[in-house]
């Protein structure tokens, strides 16, 4: 299914992601770079994990790729599910918002243990 859209590499997806990455970096070279702050790795992070700069990268990019993966497998954005199906008051929108949470708050209680 997916292999036919290589016919027309310049869809809109591409198109958009393309499109994201320029116009954060036009963003940042307007302002004049990222400042001191910007590249500051969080308190929470630093006491539950510490300042190790690639182990924080490599999370992220992990977390973003399990996030997108969740995405396609579901068949588009779950958090869009999520808010959709409980302005339509659809049983499958409160099913899914409350697995969501079930998962979500157990989870960050885990990671986030230490106080910053």
């Amino acid at each position: 299914k997916y292999a036919g859209h290589i016919a027309n590499p310049l869809n809109y997806s591409f198109v958009f992601v393309i499109a994201l990455m320029v116009g954060a970096a036009i963003s940042t070279w307007l302002r004049g770079g990222n400042g001191r702050e910007d590249n500051r790795i969080p308190a929470l992070w630093r006491a539950n994990f510490g300042d190790n700069v690639w182990k924080r990268n490599a999370a992220t990019f992990a977390a973003g790729f399990i996030v997108l993966f969740g995405a396609r497998l579901a068949g588009g954005c779950t958090s869009g599910h999520m808010m959709s199906g409980l302005m339509q008051t659809s049983l499958s929108g409160y099913l899914f918002t409350l697995g969501a949470f079930a998962a979500a708050i157990p989870v960050a209680l885990m990671m986030y243990r230490k106080d910053a």
